[in-house]
């Protein structure tokens, strides 16, 4: 392989910022890693991601005991990708949150997508011996669910297939200020693998109508005041567009998923190829955008047998 694998070669600890994103509201970053949001009520803190292993999730809950002692109650999380939940036990959360769909996912393709991301992130799973087994809600939803930490209420909602089918973002109306999982990046490439192209503007749009003062994104720097916000929600629309528009124009005349790569190569390396895990997600993405173009709507299970495969033909 002319690249390494995925991730494989990015083995150095990253910076910690944990960023004030509104009154008792945290945004937990790592200069593009899985990114954490930390929501503190009345009585109890309510996290946004878990982080993929329980080693992982004590940086989190270390940042949480500089700013409260509160206890943990509630942790939601807005999709099912391992790097997100596998750390879940270390919260001790009485109600772990997921929409129906994401937690229909990990049962169906939840410990594929463990064992291909294990592979894809080392330094991520780094600790992996002390993750109990898959993460699983006690509390699900449909399109959307409303928790009060005392007197602080979070709207916890469905906006829309994007990132995964069952995305979730989380909306707190006292400070106007949303989690958006990865529906929203920046200066992080949006990993699209098991994504939905021609639904994601669309729910992009759904987040943008709340018009709200400050993001936490699924990757890259808080985003604090509506210029930054609005810049980071047009930067992923034209990701997802400049990714899957040179896909369409080759699955249209009959070309091959080669042809598919070579188009975004082209339209996206001059203007993201700086990107944290540009280089990382964009087999992945090229791959679905290909499959999505061709009419599969579901996206396809990752394994670990089918990433390498798919990254010795379009990276090797």
């Amino acid at each position: 392989m002319s690249k390494k694998f995925a991730s494989q070669g990015d083995m150095a600890e990253k910076k910690i910022s944990f960023t004030e994103v509104g009154e008792g509201l945290w945004a937990f970053t790592a200069e593009g890693d899985p990114n954490s949001g930390v929501i503190i009520g009345d009585e109890s803190v309510m996290i946004v991601e878990a982080q993929a292993t329980p080693r992982l999730a004590a940086k989190v809950i270390e940042k949480v005991r500089e700013v409260t002692d509160k206890p943990i109650s509630h942790l939601v999380l807005t999709h099912y990708h391992a790097v997100r939940v596998l750390g879940a036990s270390a919260y001790g959360a009485r109600e772990i949150i997921m929409s129906d769909t994401a937690r229909a996912m990990v049962v169906e393709r939840g410990q594929e997508d463990w064992d291909s991301e294990f592979q894809r992130f080392p330094r991520l799973f780094q600790g992996h011996e002390s993750i109990p087994g898959l993460t699983y809600p006690t509390t699900t939803f449909s399109d959307r669910t409303t928790v009060y930490l005392g007197k602080r209420r979070v709207d916890i909602m469905h906006l829309g297939r994007a990132h995964t089918a069952g995305d979730a973002v989380v909306h707190v109306p006292d400070q106007n200020v949303m989690f958006t999982g990865d529906i929203v990046e920046y200066h992080s490439a949006c990993y699209c693998g098991d994504g939905h192209f021609s639904d994601w503007g669309d729910t992009l749009d759904n987040i943008a109508w709340y018009d709200v003062d400050a993001i936490a994104p699924g990757r890259g720097d808080a985003l604090i005041g509506k210029d930054m916000v609005n810049a980071a929600i047009e930067n992923t629309r034209d990701f997802v567009a400049s990714t899957y528009r040179p896909v369409q124009r080759v699955a249209a005349r009959g070309g091959s998923l080669k042809d598919a790569w070579d188009a975004v190569r082209a339209e996206c390396d001059p203007k993201f190829k700086d990107y944290a895990i540009y280089e990382h997600c964009l087999p992945f993405n090229v791959a679905r955008a290909y499959d999505e173009a061709r009419g599969i709507d579901t996206p396809r299970i990752w394994t670990a047998q089918r990433d390498m495969e798919m990254w010795e033909a379009l990276q090797g």
